[in-house]
């Protein structure tokens, strides 16, 4: 592999102070990556220790399975390209960034017959989508791109809606890393519809199923099978098929968006409960706003989610992420909502509610606001 992997792999017995320098790379204290090396040194090190290793034994690191959804003969086909591409990379890569960049670019490119997806194999798009999250699985498990133990600053903003709230403008970071504990999936939404806002903590969202492989996999036959149908009748501009068999997808949750090519995207729609907080009812004093407050933030947007539970109601609980951040911390500072505290115990959202409350904004400039728990139960 060169003496790039070596110097992570093997002390050197003949550099003095040099060995101690390398050495340190592995065993510095602080906070650690999945693979027990700093985090700022996981993607690097740890990629270039485990492609050494594949060099001598042809075995792929341990805890992959946690991350990627592939058969070891797949994973071993991935490593023997990253073996080959860092050999014969000039100069080979140094930085986190770089080994970021041969990871992505060495497999953006990998043979369709490595990719392990034998559910609903008509759908056209499910192989590039299957790479995908294993791009994403795999960059994860080295920490590449933004450290494990990075933090990427998000700023509060202000919400531009006619409510007694102010700008907060937050010194608080979002993670990047690997799942939370207790995520048991994640979704990228399609663009945020008009209508999409039930009231202030819930959402109507559309999840495009050709770019997630868990959705393709999970499309019943028949609406596999009408969204065919779809795509036949609009191209043969059949308008009445079109809408009757949009009707039919529509009763299965599901709906088609229109694309310039005709063939349509397959949209999944998930109702979702953002966790740990719960706002105001549309009748309540504030309620309003408070959805006007979320409204304003996730409009036209794609949304990130992730996924806890589902609740009694069939809705997802998951945590959301805008452009502008994490929606929860957000609106809990603007004072659009409480902390649900009988559901989520996560200490920051009682601390971003009491820094509302100690400024009075949003729903707590009223002198008595009324928990919507109790409300809800008093008006049943």
């Amino acid at each position: 592999m060169g003496n790039i992997l070596r110097t992570f792999c093997h002390p050197r017995k003949d550099s003095g102070e040099d060995v101690q320098h390398e050495l340190q790379v592995i065993q510095q204290p602080g906070p650690l990556g999945p693979h027990g090396v700093t985090a700022e040194t996981v993607g690097y090190a740890a990629l270039a220790r485990d492609l050494f290793n594949f060099e001598i034994t042809g075995k792929v690191p341990e805890g992959l399975d946690s991350y990627v959804q592939s058969s070891k003969v797949a994973q071993s086909k991935w490593y023997s390209k990253l073996h080959a591409a860092w050999k014969t990379a000039s100069p080979p890569p140094s930085n986190r960034e770089e080994a970021f960049q041969l990871v992505s670019q060495t497999l953006k490119g990998h043979r369709k017959a490595d990719v392990e997806v034998h559910a609903l194999q008509g759908v056209w798009c499910l192989i590039g989508a299957a790479m995908l999250v294993i791009l994403q699985g795999l960059l994860s498990f080295y920490g590449l791109g933004p450290s494990t133990g990075s933090t990427v600053p998000v700023n509060v903003p202000l919400i531009g809606v006619s409510v007694p709230a102010t700008v907060i403008n937050s010194g608080e970071s979002i993670a990047v890393g690997p799942l939370p504990k207790g995520v048991q999936y994640e979704l990228h939404t399609l663009p945020m519809e008009d209508n999409a806002v039930a009231d202030g903590d819930t959402l109507t969202v559309y999840v495009d199923t050709c770019n997630n492989p868990r959705e393709a996999a999970a499309v019943p036959s028949d609406i596999s099978n009408a969204f065919a149908r779809w795509q036949t009748a609009q191209l043969q501009n059949d308008r009445k098929t079109v809408e009757s068999v949009h009707k039919e997808i529509k009763k299965a949750g599901y709906k088609v968006l229109e694309t310039k090519d005709g063939k349509g995207v397959l949209a999944h729609r998930y109702r979702v409960r953002l966790r740990g907080i719960d706002a105001p009812e549309s009748k309540m004093p504030f309620g309003p706003q408070s959805k006007a407050m979320l409204q304003e933030l996730v409009q036209g947007q794609s949304l990130r989610l992730l996924v806890y539970t589902l609740d009694r109601y069939g809705r997802i609980v998951a945590d959301v992420f805008c452009k502008k951040g994490f929606v929860q911390e957000i609106l809990l500072k603007n004072g659009a909502c409480w902390h649900y505290f009988a559901y989520d115990k996560r200490p920051e959202l009682s601390k971003w509610e009491e820094e509302a409350r100690n400024k009075r904004i949003g729903l707590w400039a009223e002198p008595n606001p009324v928990k919507p728990w109790e409300y809800r139960q008093d008006n049943r």
